[in-house]
């Protein structure tokens, strides 16, 4: 299964439970510089799910704020245990991608209220 919210929007009201776990994940990491989770701030640009070995295996593919941000390093390392700690997850991914770059139109109007855009 693959989700791409560039198309598709980050809200869906199909979501398998695996993909509410991995958007609950993606609402608790917060951009380090920014107070707002990299959810609302549409750093995720979608997901793939298939069958492993050990359970799901799972590829997220998201973006940074920009590609020198300071947590290139650390954010997409703390996107990819979160999602190794949920239940039914065999392996997680970061495909870390810079196409299409990132903007503010990305921003949810949750982000858009807590940074005073709105």
């Amino acid at each position: 299964m693959t989700r791409d919210f560039l198309i598709d929007g980050r809200e869906a009201d199909d979501f398998s439970e695996l993909e509410e776990g991995i958007a609950q994940v993606m609402k608790t990491i917060y951009d380090p510089e920014i107070p707002v989770p990299i959810w609302d701030l549409g750093l995720i640009y979608g997901w793939e799910i298939a069958d492993g070995a050990d359970g799901k295996d799972v590829t997220v593919r998201m973006t940074l704020t920009a590609p020198n941000c300071p947590a290139a390093e650390t954010l997409p390392a703390e996107v990819e245990q979160g999602v190794n700690a949920l239940e039914g997850v065999g392996r997680a991914a970061i495909d870390l991608v810079f196409v299409p770059s990132y903007s503010m139109e990305m921003l949810s109007e949750e982000a858009r209220l807590t940074l005073g855009l709105m």
